[in-house]
């Protein structure tokens, strides 16, 4: 009986301190700035590690070819790559955040906020 409570103590802790992380994350993801580029870096997108896009630039050149098309297309690869980026940043932030805790299924989750692939640091 007693083993559970000392077990229950544990996991109160645990969370506790998964919470403050949990603050702690948020602001440093909202800090955190990657780049997407195409087009040789053309377009460049800068995205935020809590996935946002914070700004989009064209060059001079690129815009005055008057493609839109391409223009397009360039705009969507530039800002993919960049969320590609974020979200690998992102979750190495987070492996690293909660590197000392013991939570079962958390190198789970933090790999399915990479694609799958285990979280690099």
């Amino acid at each position: 009986m007693f083993k559970g409570l000392g077990d229950l103590a544990s996991l109160m802790k645990q969370a506790s301190q998964m919470k403050g992380l949990v603050g702690e994350m948020q602001e440093k993801l909202s800090r955190l700035r990657v780049t997407g580029t195409a087009g040789g870096g053309m377009v460049q997108v800068e995205v935020s590690g809590d996935q946002k896009v914070t700004a989009c630039t064209i060059s001079d050149s690129l815009a005055a070819t008057g493609d839109r098309e391409m223009l397009e297309d360039l705009v969507v690869a530039a800002t993919n790559q960049a969320m590609e980026k974020a979200r690998e940043a992102a979750a190495a932030e987070m492996n690293q955040l909660a590197g000392g805790l013991d939570m079962p299924g958390l190198s789970d989750a933090l790999s399915q906020m990479n694609g799958g692939n285990p979280p690099t640091v």
